[in-house]
């Protein structure tokens, strides 16, 4: 089963749980149990439709009651139950597995389905109960017990390549800022280099100094770990160049600021 969108892979996913023939008497009330209306002649595809009455010969004299029954009993039922009154989401947000149930029976269910390690939101619509399941783990795992192993396979390569989109994405996303970043780092030093030149104070620096600041004006779209490689310096030392030529910097241009408000003006 290969299916190419969300809608193809829901379909083949009721095609799959439809075609299940359960081989104990038992499974065939319970599933046909779950189908509720739709074994009366009321499903909504004909593909449950032809379910309905596969399952025929396990209406005479026969009821599905939870409590007493066998684990695959309430399998059965619930399979039965997702292809009458259940729906399946998958979207590039998340997976969402809904289960309309009379509203009378929202609470107790809902107990039912926690106490099998399927843990489900219960809530009212509409005058319906409506148990829902957001956890891809959960709604897995309840695809899995029903019976759905080719469905699993897709939604698994689904989450995966959904994950791997999203680390992609974000790895990128970090990438764009930390160049922007260092783009933005490195023109300031360009700036802060060309003011401490032209006052003359470039040459007074430390030697390892002078050699980053060239550096930097050789190479304006370096790291600084690539001019660490180039100088044969650490990046703690290439940081640290930079901090004393953006300390000197800030002093130079704090001093013109205070000249410039005491010269003389006239009038």
């Amino acid at each position: 089963m290969v299916a190419s969108s969300a809608s193809e892979l829901v379909t083949a996913l009721r095609a799959e749980l439809a075609a299940i023939e359960p081989a104990r008497r038992c499974d065939r009330v319970a599933e046909r149990a779950g189908l509720g209306a739709a074994a009366e002649g009321r499903a909504r595809t004909p593909l449950i439709g032809r379910l309905a009455v596969r399952l025929e010969d396990a209406a005479a004299n026969a009821a599905f009651d939870w409590d007493p029954a066998a684990e695959h009993c309430r399998v059965a039922y619930l399979r039965g139950a997702f292809l009458s009154r259940g729906s399946l989401s998958v979207t590039a947000t998340g997976t969402h597995l809904e289960l309309v149930v009379n509203e009378a029976e929202l609470g107790p269910m809902a107990r039912r389905l926690a106490a099998m390690g399927l843990p489900c939101g219960a809530r009212t619509r509409r005058g319906r109960g409506v148990l829902t399941w957001k956890s891809a783990e959960t709604v897995m795992e309840l695809l899995r017990r029903i019976g759905a192993s080719a469905t699993i396979l897709e939604l698994e390569a689904s989450f995966i390549g959904r994950s791997l989109t999203g680390h992609l994405n974000r790895v990128v996303n970090a990438e764009n800022a930390n160049l922007k970043r260092a783009v933005v780092a490195a023109r300031r030093q360009l700036a802060e280099i060309e003011t401490l030149e032209q006052r003359g104070e470039l040459r007074r620096l430390p030697r390892d100094t002078r050699r980053v600041a060239r550096e930097r004006r050789r190479a304006p779209e370096a790291t600084l770990s690539e001019l660490a490689n180039r100088l044969d310096l650490s990046r703690s030392q290439v940081q640290r160049a930079f901090d004393l030529i953006g300390s000197i910097a800030l002093h130079a241009a704090n001093d013109d600021t205070e000249n410039a408000e005491n010269a003389p003006r006239w009038t």
